[in-house]
């Protein structure tokens, strides 16, 4: 059965049971959850923040259908009272948010919600699925353009993706994070992403190698891409040459098998013995951010890059948490070893050097005065959004111009370290 709006069941059952027992009770004070990654995995320096552009268009339509409702009374765990409180579900509470395409480290609240406590839990795993997946996928997209440095960059991976709706996502985040366009076409006509393909193996087969190449040259003449390795890279070489010298000279090759670092330095002498200099050399094939990196002295103009960017590959997920730090004005924490929490909603300002690199982030109270540069912003006020974030063409700005500040050191493959303080008087053992 496809997902169905509005929104009220994308969540877990505790999260219902729970908002029950608060309203039989009386616990309906103000609180404030806090969404944060814990701390950056071995495979990321640094994490682009997703999601929050989504997350406000779509909070609401987070109410429950009477459909859904009645299939939650068949559940025998709720009383008619609290399903009545459900039919009349809307949020109406406040958030702060870093907005989609900003590089963000571990301990930064990425959202903060304010609202009474049993709306601000129901609403738990819809605000962490929305926001980690397109933080999974930006932080991923972000190192792999990092590891590319400035070569061309196409995103294949709508078909290995882990659904539609997550291809489409990713396709997105690709664009955010500086790539130069992608092959799927739902989010080409979703997000209105730039668009890009060249020709599969089952093409050359059909018609045979000079025959296809002809063809498509014929029918796309500007945009031509051969693809040469369906039988032996070097002969498709040559037979790009040889074609190219009756006018049907290609703006690429791709190759997408073998031999790579062999192959791409025979096929760009051959090219340019031939006056095919400007004939650029695209490979695919299981590319990621380490294979670009090993490549990096090659003459590969860019890539396709495919299964291992749209499923994170190397990590599909993130230590990310949504606690609650606030509650009736009160400061709420945990202690437990690796898994502390820092109460009250919060501020982060970026430090930067005299060079305009990031030098430091520091973790403060919101509302509190700093020199440096805040990045957190209301984005919902009283359950209204009162902020254009705009598309993914202002999430690539605020990439692109993060980008630019970050030190080099942590541009890198290696594990690099960037400090984000934390101010001491959040410490929660100063409020017991």
């Amino acid at each position: 059965m496809e997902a169905v709006k509005p929104h009220g069941l994308k969540t877990d059952l505790y999260e219902l049971t729970m908002a029950q027992v608060y309203l039989q009770k009386g616990k309906t004070d103000k609180a404030v959850f806090s969404l944060y990654v814990r701390k950056l995995p071995e495979e990321r320096n640094f994490l682009v923040s997703g999601g929050v552009e989504r997350l406000v268009n779509q909070l609401g339509e987070f109410k429950f259908s009477k459909e859904q409702l009645k299939f939650l009374k068949s559940l025998n765990l709720f009383k008619d009272w609290f399903l009545d409180w459900l039919e009349e579900f809307e949020f109406k509470g406040n958030i702060y948010a870093i907005p989609d395409g900003r590089i963000i480290f571990e301990e930064e609240p990425i959202v903060q919600v304010e609202a009474d406590l049993p709306t601000a839990q129901i609403l738990e795993t819809f605000i962490i699925n929305t926001v980690h997946l397109e933080t999974v996928l930006n932080s991923k997209a972000g190192r792999i353009y990092a590891s590319a440095k400035g070569k061309i960059l196409v995103d294949f991976g709508y078909r290995r993706a882990l659904g539609f709706e997550a291809g489409n996502i990713a396709s997105k985040s690709a664009l955010i994070c500086g790539w130069n366009a992608t092959s799927n076409v739902e989010a080409g006509y979703l997000y209105g992403l730039p668009l890009s393909g060249t020709m599969a193996h089952s093409y050359i087969m059909v018609f045979g190698e000079e025959e296809a190449f002809k063809e498509f040259y014929k029918t796309y003449p500007q945009r031509t891409i051969y693809l040469i390795d369906t039988y032996d890279v070097i002969k498709g070489a040559e037979l790009t040459v040889k074609i190219a010298k009756e006018g049907y000279k290609p703006i690429g090759v791709r190759i997408d098998s073998g031999d790579i670092p062999t192959l791409v330095r025979e096929v760009r002498k051959l090219l340019d013995q031939n006056g095919l200099s400007d004939v650029k050399i695209i490979v695919s094939g299981g590319v990621d951010e380490y294979k670009i990196h090993r490549w990096r002295e090659l003459p590969i103009d860019g890539y396709g890059v495919g299964t291992k960017f749209v499923t994170s590959s190397d990590r599909p997920y993130l230590d990310m948490a949504y606690k609650l730090v606030e509650y009736g004005g009160k400061p709420t924490f945990k202690l437990s070893e690796g898994k502390k929490t820092y109460p009250f909603k919060k501020q982060v300002f970026r430090f930067y050097n005299p060079n305009g690199k990031m030098d430091y982030d520091f973790v403060t109270f919101y509302g509190q005065e700093a020199e440096g540069e805040p990045l957190i912003v209301e984005v919902v006020k009283d359950g209204k959004p009162i902020r254009d974030l705009g598309n993914w063409r202002q999430a690539r700005e605020r990439f692109l111009s993060d980008f630019e500040k970050l030190p080099e050191r942590l541009k890198g493959i290696q594990k690099e370290h960037y400090e984000v303080q934390i101010d001491a008087r959040l410490e929660p053992e100063g409020f017991i």
